[in-house]
């Protein structure tokens, strides 16, 4: 049985022990059940234990830029002169995986003012559209060293 499943199970146990299946008891059984299994397995730790302060710290980092990003929107709307500088940039791709390479870009896009627009044949390039390219080198650092760093930990052994 994966750890990930135990975790989920030993949450709804502390859900059904408490009564209650609100969100929040369930978030707190999950919490909970983490730390017991973190606790057992304190010899031998499997992997799932780096993963998952490694998807709160990517989920951290995605809704942050998400409302720098919607901030940054509203300011551009808003302001009398909008400055825009839209481009089109090809960003390497150190990812390997398929799924971390989807999720990148979904991520990308769900960022105001990003969307991606295309992966070339070889997997190797990542084509996103911007609003804003102030800095070439900054915007392509900011992909590879804020998203894909944080995917290729999470997702690729």
């Amino acid at each position: 049985m994966s750890l990930f499943l135990l975790n989920v199970l030993l949450a709804l146990a502390w859900a059904a022990l408490s009564g209650s299946f609100q969100p929040l008891d369930l978030l707190f059984g999950f919490a909970l059940g983490y730390l017991v299994l973190w606790l057992v397995l304190h010899k031998n730790r499997p992997r799932y234990f780096r993963q998952i302060p490694l998807l709160l710290g990517l989920l951290l980092y995605f809704l942050a830029d998400v409302l720098r990003a919607n901030f940054r929107m509203a300011v551009t709307i808003l302001s009398p002169r909008m400055k825009l500088r839209p481009a089109v940039v090809a960003v390497p791709l150190i990812l390997k995986s398929e799924t971390a390479t989807i999720l990148l870009a979904n991520m990308l896009t769900l960022t105001p003012g990003t969307l991606s627009l295309d992966i070339s044949g070889d997997r190797q390039t990542l084509y996103i559209h911007t609003v804003w390219l102030d800095d070439l080198e900054a915007f392509r650092r900011q992909v590879v060293e804020g998203y894909e760093k944080r995917l290729k930990e999470l997702l690729e052994p």
